[in-house]
């Protein structure tokens, strides 16, 4: 049984594309979101004074989440469509399990945030300590997880070049490592993020380019 060709180049064709625009999409609108709460964390401050002092900040940042984790959730299905025949049960299983684990995380923090604007006192010392361990030492864990699993699946097919498999890598392990020197870093997953999608949105472009040319 052979496939219909007109829906197999429509195929090749939209995926990478969707997954590049989701991408990008999450990229923006999840760092935008990791800036400002960052913002409203400053190191140095006092315990508490931060919810007060940036809630229109925090606010912000927990209403550009929900649209973050619908961008993210369409990246995980398209890149996986990618794999098409290659995909690797195991690899993927992690792949997917980290990503949802990653996202509920997020939104946790981001509510956790949302919540405390309205919080002073021990409790707002209590939901800050609680947002930073879920983002920084659990979510970020889990992303880095994510990645590694992704690197595995595209180091095993070849379906990304080897300089990005290594960058995935390094920066993997660095999420693992170092997530609670500094909330900066957390910037590191959505710009991973964006460079995958670029990529992804070059290699559409050369695709149609080459099939219009026949």
């Amino acid at each position: 049984m052979t496939s219909d060709p007109v829906h197999q180049h429509f195929r090749n064709l939209s995926t990478p594309r969707a997954a590049a625009a989701a991408g990008v999409l999450f990229a923006l609108l999840f760092g935008t979101a990791l800036v400002l709460i960052r913002i409203s964390l400053p190191e140095g401050a006092a315990p508490g004074t931060q919810w007060t002092d940036s809630d229109h900040s925090i606010r912000i940042a927990s209403l550009l989440m929900p649209f973050a984790g619908i961008a993210f959730l369409w990246f995980i299905g398209v890149v996986r469509d990618g794999f098409g025949g290659y995909e690797d049960k195991f690899f993927s299983s992690v792949f997917i399990g980290s990503g949802l684990l990653f996202l509920a995380m997020i939104f946790v923090s981001s509510a956790v945030g949302a919540a405390l604007t309205h919080s002073t006192g021990e409790v707002a010392d209590f939901g800050r300590e609680l947002l930073l361990t879920l983002s920084k030492t659990y979510a970020l864990r889990m992303a880095a997880v994510f990645m590694i699993s992704l690197a595995t699946i595209w180091l095993k097919t070849g379906l990304m070049p080897r300089w990005l498999v290594a960058v995935t890598y390094v920066v993997a392990v660095v999420l693992i490592l170092a997530t609670d020197l500094t909330m900066w870093l957390t910037l590191a997953f959505p710009t991973w993020v964006l460079v995958v999608s670029v990529l992804l949105l070059s290699r559409a472009g050369v695709i149609d380019l080459d099939r219009d040319g026949h």
